[in-house]
């Protein structure tokens, strides 16, 4: 059961922001500290990816755990409470990203997606996006 009001939530929900969240700030200045260059939120691309690496053909997704049904995450779980409104917007947000991903495949893209829980551990993080902007 929710503990806040209708209003309430509908007010806090309505605050989360799609673009230059947290997550994407942290992964945005690590990789420019990593010493690459990117444009962001290409609409020329479908999904509009968050980072994109055009000369080598690369896309970075940073994705929040809730928001995108991050599997086996704790952050990844569908709220109990408006379960008839939650679960098929969870699924199409889901559907959606694996659509963008395959086309951006397809077209000859790489593809990396990161979540919003594995970025605490920076170490890790530094050698995923090095490796995947290096090959």
């Amino acid at each position: 059961m929710d503990t806040l009001s209708r209003q309430r939530r509908s007010d806090v929900m309505g605050r989360i922001r799609s673009k230059n969240t947290s997550p994407e700030l942290k992964i945005r200045s690590l990789v420019h500290r990593l010493g690459y260059r990117f444009r962001i939120h290409s609409r020329k691309l479908p999904g509009s990816p968050d980072l994109v690496f055009p000369r080598r053909k690369k896309v970075i997704f940073v994705h929040g755990c809730f928001w995108h049904s991050h599997t086996g995450c704790r952050k990844g779980k569908a709220p109990k409470s408006n379960v008839e409104y939650w679960k098929p917007k969870l699924a199409a947000n889901k559907k959606r990203d694996k659509k963008h991903q395959r086309f951006l495949e397809s077209a000859g893209w790489e593809v990396l997606v990161l979540w919003q829980c594995e970025l605490s551990k920076e170490s890790l993080l530094k050698s995923r996006l090095s490796s995947f902007l290096e090959k």
